[in-house]
């Protein structure tokens, strides 16, 4: 069973598309007049918390320590999680075909895939109030608590879409802000976020595209077997429009009727 390599990139795109949410915001500063003195992108990085935490607090002293710090605001983000939803669990038996992506004459099959939950956890740091609650206020309106994305999980079938639900399931303040009052200040706002993604096994082939049906009319006998040849009335051929059509395409039926003759 195992052995049978394949790699749909599921955790890979599923970072890669939670983070771009969130690599557009931007703080910007105002005087006491109203007027904008500077526009600042906040940065956004994958890691751990902690190594962002143990970064800013090299430079404690903002007086007598020259070393560069960290320049704030910042963001980092993470996986913390990755566990089985069995409440989305569907029949596995349940399956797609496809159209093969070498051969248009064959079919692909896909089964239905297994649900996770990849749980994130986005930190905002800042080192005033404002920088941080720009920041959480630019991201909080569109998690009512979800915000649905779209994403192409299998590069090969670009048809195939799927809705990932993104949850926000909570965020906490931690303002550290303890010791003189030439020490750094560190405010940390930190949203917790499940998304839900299904992760499929290999694409398995699904044979040859019917592309043809025969069916012979006539009359039956009770047991439901014709009794010869000449209780063959007619033969109903099936064949779709166009005959080179796709199984995920649009297409029409050519039906063809014809009388039943005895080649004998």
């Amino acid at each position: 069973m195992f052995g049978n390599y394949y790699y749909h990139q599921r955790i890979r795109k599923s970072v890669s598309a939670f983070g771009a949410m969130f690599n557009d915001i931007y703080v910007i500063r105002k005087n006491s007049g109203g007027d904008v003195i500077s526009t600042v992108k906040v940065p956004l990085s994958y890691g751990p918390r902690a190594k962002f935490l143990d970064r800013i607090r090299e430079q404690a002293d903002l007086v007598t320590d020259t070393k560069v710090a960290i320049k704030l605001p910042r963001m980092s983000f993470e996986i913390t999680n990755i566990s089985y939803a069995a409440e989305r669990q569907l029949p596995r038996l349940g399956k797609q075909n496809l159209t093969s992506p070498t051969d248009s004459t064959k079919k692909t099959k896909l089964f239905q895939g297994v649900p996770y939950t990849l749980s994130f956890q986005l930190s905002v740091y800042a080192k005033n109030q404002d920088d941080a609650l720009q920041v959480v206020e630019q991201i909080l309106p569109y998690f009512p608590p979800q915000y649905n994305l779209a994403m192409k999980p299998f590069e090969d079938f670009p048809q195939i879409k799927h809705d990932v639900p993104i949850i926000l399931t909570g965020v906490v303040l931690n303002d550290e802000y303890e010791g003189p009052m030439e020490s750094r200040r560190t405010i940390i706002y930190t949203l917790d976020f499940d998304m839900h993604i299904q992760f499929n096994g290999p694409l398995n082939d699904g044979g040859a595209i019917i592309r043809k049906v025969d069916a012979d009319l006539g009359t039956f006998s009770n047991t439901g077997v014709a009794d010869s040849d000449q209780s063959r009335l007619e033969t109903v051929t099936v064949t779709p429009n166009p005959l080179d059509v796709g199984l995920d395409s649009d297409f029409g039926f050519n039906i063809d009727v014809n009388p039943f003759t005895d080649s004998g």
